[in-house]
């Protein structure tokens, strides 16, 4: 059971989080899917619900609003990776070519965030843990198990995220064309380009969740009005599929687990 018992080193996935105009229809899709307890939380958070494996926090849910003088942001999942601290982050993040998308701030207690855009346009979070680290359970069924970034142009996203957050970027030997993103020499994660990804794709992350049965979950996402983007297929790692929620959201599953987050 890999439960994350402390700290996320810097630089490493910590959270995800969807945002969708109809947070009470999410949740009961995810339940259904991925076997997740949620509720909308209280108003001091803007009912942002908290979603719970085994009783331990997993992901984030919220309804979508409005940036001031804005519209709503699309359905969309966000890969949050952990700083020590925000705001100097913030800015090796613009001295590297990034863009601030919501300036730091403080999440009560719990923590203080910032979402950003790479050098190359790929939208995630960033999280400096207080009493509130993250996931408290990755890597089994029903968690999220890899993190990977599609990208349009890989070398300089690979400067980008060594200058800004201290993550080297290095290729795989399978498949050719990918990239492992390591943390203090531990991978954390994936990079690609966007030539597997649908014609016109901006820079993005995108999240898997492990599954037990790739295509048993594919099918109960057909059955509640999900969409498949990729059907199941088989590669170095496993069984996945590229998938969208029935509000829009992309993400993947696989049928593979990872190792105990303790294990570095």
């Amino acid at each position: 059971m890999p439960e994350v018992t402390k700290p996320y080193v810097p630089g490493t996935p910590c959270w995800a989080d969807l945002v969708v105009p109809d947070q009470r229809e999410a949740l009961d899709f995810y339940r259904d899917l991925f076997g997740w307890q949620g509720e909308p939380g209280p108003p001091e958070t803007g009912g942002y619900a908290v979603c719970t494996l085994r009783g331990k926090p997993v992901v984030g849910i919220m309804t979508s609003m409005a940036q001031e003088g804005g519209s709503k942001p699309p359905p969309a999942w966000t890969t949050y990776l952990a700083v020590a601290d925000a705001d100097a982050t913030m800015g090796k993040i613009k001295d590297a070519g990034g863009t601030s998308l919501m300036d730091p701030m403080d999440v009560m207690t719990l923590g203080r965030m910032a979402v950003v855009a790479d050098s190359t346009g790929a939208v995630f979070g960033i999280w400096q843990a207080k009493e509130f680290h993250g996931s408290g359970v990755v890597n089994e069924p029903g968690a999220v198990v890899w993190n990977e970034l599609n990208t349009a142009d890989t070398e300089a996203a690979g400067a980008f995220y060594a200058d800004a957050l201290g993550l080297a970027a290095e290729p795989f030997e399978e498949p050719p064309g990918y990239f492992s993103l390591k943390a203090k020499g531990r991978v954390i994660g994936g990079m690609q380009s966007l030539e597997n990804s649908p014609p016109g794709s901006p820079s993005h992350w995108l999240t898997y969740f492990s599954v037990d049965n790739t295509d048993s979950t594919v099918d109960a996402l057909v059955r509640a009005g999900g969409n498949v983007l990729a059907p199941p297929f088989d590669m170095v790692a496993g069984r996945m599929a590229v998938l969208q929620d029935p509000q829009g959201a992309i993400f993947a599953v696989i049928n593979a687990t990872g190792p105990s987050p303790d294990d570095a």
